[in-house]
């Protein structure tokens, strides 16, 4: 009876074990350079900066926040703050010329490393008013906010 018991607590701590390990990782909470914003600020600024999608073409086909900018980041870098971008493909050439323009960017929330990604490339290249909404487009439906 003991090696049965002992045999399920192993099973157990290997199965909790893999789903820790499986678990999506959170993107960072800050960003250095760069300043966080939820729905409601876009949504009030809307008018006053440009908004990027940083998610898959066919994710923001399906719906995005309205006005927003298709820019995929199609990440092959590990979801880390010292991720390799010259693992990645992105175009930059989509955002503005003038780095003082501002922007925000958002992906699919707080699993989806894309944004975050996005916004250190950005900041990196030395744009000055870069916002990430990190709730992503999550956070910005669950308002009941338009989509286009």
């Amino acid at each position: 009876m003991q090696k049965v018991i002992s045999l399920v607590i192993t099973l157990s701590l290997l199965l909790t074990a893999g789903l820790v390990i499986a678990a999506p990782v959170m993107s960072p909470t800050s960003i250095e350079g760069a300043t966080i914003v939820d729905a409601e600020w876009v949504k009030q600024n809307q008018k006053k900066v440009m908004v990027f999608d940083a998610r898959k073409k066919g994710e923001y086909v399906e719906g995005h926040i309205l006005g927003a900018i298709s820019v995929p980041y199609k990440e092959k870098s590990a979801k880390a703050i010292d991720f390799d971008p010259s693992m990645d493909k992105w175009n930059m050439s989509k955002y503005p010329a003038d780095k003082s323009t501002s922007i925000v960017i958002y992906c699919n929330g707080v699993k989806c490393w894309k944004s975050y990604k996005s916004v250190v490339r950005l900041v990196r290249a030395g744009y000055k008013n870069v916002h990430w909404l990190r709730e992503g487009f999550p956070g910005w439906h669950d308002k009941g906010y338009p989509v286009e």
